[in-house]
């Protein structure tokens, strides 16, 4: 994370503590109980801290429940210490298991009270039984959910069975942002909510146009030059939750005809020059320019899944052409990013990363849930929702057009999300970390099909050998490594980077 980010975020958590505590300090701190004035810590593992971590979540989530809540003391525990990582003497060791780091946290003699994580680390947790159950103490307190954006609550659900074991106050999510200036001038109807693949693909062949340098392309699946045709596969193939290779990881499972259609569509897409294609730049030492560095800023592609904060650059590009000639501005929106038939209504790309739940052990499972209830109700959000820039918070109500622009803003949140890894999934990539390479090594076989040097069937062929060959290293040596073309890599008996 920048320092500029940092200090940005600081600045703006700083005025949210302000602001809320004249409205807020009442009713957090009300009560007749007297056992609430009593002196209390509430530790939070979190999966991954140090590096200015803990002092950005501290910022962003923790002080101001602490200065409503003077008796709380928030202690910060993470299962991974970045700052440990870095100075390592041995920076070729093994990486950390977080998932049994993080239980440590929960087991141990001093087990935290909440579990701050992404939705794939809590699902494991919850299928372990080491999380509480939510539903009864909403049940209880008539905590009201009505108002927390549907993909949010479908993507709690999918981790806890249909039921509650988590929330997250805030969400990133992303969109179908288009040019309207390209498809006026193209005389193309606009892109709609809703949309399948295909439909976006078939205005993208009709919008663009050019040769060259001058090409203006009709779609790219992220807004930074440098995707490969790997990874529009992998985003494209996403929501339809295919598998490359079987559940014990030991035979690939891609020499399929599903496989076959969605290679075939990027390949022919590529082919075509529909798909944005990466751009090298030949000038040496020339300073960064964060809008040619950007396939929709720079107007070189119609339309583009982005973020939230890419509603940001936009605004901030519209207000700099005013003054700077040299740049130019355009007309804009979003829709919902595009699904598959086989899933109608699933591609939300909804990430939940800082979903809290609390420890079935915790010490103080009672402040644990005023914590969690504190920061996912109503007033949180409504004085939150005036400062997010990267993500949105949770409560539909308080979600509005940023900086007073008007745009189609239930496009991030309209959408479910994709479920995320199954628990056992996540266990293979984290036991065997050589599985992703095994992904990875159809980078090459991909562009093949591209250059026209294999038909689909042919690649899948190809990427099933070597995958195969791959995996067999894997079951010999879970911990095998490997080179970007597939052959095992042993790292250097004494340590040292080879």
């Amino acid at each position: 994370m920048k320092n500029g980010f940092k200090k940005t975020y600081k600045i703006l958590a700083t005025s949210l503590a302000a602001v809320m505590l004249t409205g807020m300090i009442a009713g957090c701190s009300s009560g007749s109980n007297t056992d609430n004035d009593k002196p209390k810590v509430l530790r939070i593992g979190m999966t991954y801290g140090g590096g200015g971590n803990d002092q950005y979540f501290r910022q962003q989530f923790t002080d101001v429940y602490e200065y409503t809540h003077p008796n709380v003391t928030i202690e910060i525990v993470p299962a991974v210490n970045y700052d440990q990582m870095r100075y390592s003497e041995n920076q070729n060791t093994e990486q950390p298991d977080v998932i049994k780091s993080l239980k440590g946290l929960m087991t141990g003699s001093n087990p935290v009270d909440v579990v701050v994580a992404d939705t794939s680390t809590l699902k494991r947790l919850i299928d372990e039984n080491m999380l509480k159950q939510l539903d009864p103490m909403i049940q209880e307190d008539k905590f009201d959910t009505s108002d927390m954006v549907p993909s949010v609550i479908d993507g709690i659900k999918q981790i806890g069975n249909n039921n509650i074991y988590a929330f997250s106050p805030t969400f990133s999510s992303s969109a179908l942002f288009y040019n309207k200036d390209i498809f006026k001038k193209a005389g193309v109807e606009m892109p709609k909510d809703d949309m399948t693949y295909d439909e976006v693909f078939n205005l993208a062949r009709r919008v663009a146009k050019g040769q060259g340098k001058d090409r203006v392309y009709g779609f790219s699946f992220n807004r930074y030059n440098g995707s490969t045709a790997y990874d529009d596969l992998s985003r494209y193939s996403d929501a339809l939750q295919l598998k490359y290779f079987d559940a014990k990881a030991e035979k690939m499972t891609m020499n399929t005809p599903q496989w076959e259609k969605l290679l075939s569509t990027i390949a022919q897409l590529r082919k075509d020059k529909i798909l944005f294609e990466s751009q090298q730049n030949n000038q040496q030492n020339q300073a960064y320019n964060p809008v040619e560095s950007d396939t929709f800023m720079s107007g070189k592609t119609a339309m583009v899944i982005g973020d939230v904060n890419l509603v940001n650059e936009l605004k901030s590009l519209g207000d700099a052409a005013k003054t700077n000639k040299k740049l130019k501005s355009f007309d804009w929106d979003v829709v919902t990013v595009p699904t598959h038939p086989e899933k109608p209504g699933i591609g939300g790309d909804v990430y939940l990363s800082n979903t809290m739940a609390i420890n079935a052990t915790a010490p103080n499972p009672e402040t644990a849930w005023d914590f969690i209830k504190f920061l996912n109700g109503p007033e949180w959000a409504k004085i939150k929702a005036r400062s997010t820039t990267y993500d949105m918070v949770s409560r539909k109500s308080f979600i509005k057009p940023l900086n007073g622009m008007n745009y189609n803003v239930a496009a991030f949140y309209k959408l479910k999300p994709v479920p995320p890894l199954s628990s056992n999934d996540e266990k293979l990539y984290t036991d065997k970390p050589g599985l992703y390479s095994v992904r990875y090594v159809g980078q090459t076989i991909i562009q093949d099909v591209i250059d026209n040097k294999k038909t689909p069937k042919e690649a899948l062929q190809a990427w099933e050998t070597k995958g195969n060959q791959m995996l067999l290293e894997i079951k010999k040596n879970p911990k095998t490594q490997f080179q970007p073309d597939g052959t095992p890599y042993i790292p250097p008996a004494d340590g040292t980077k080879g």
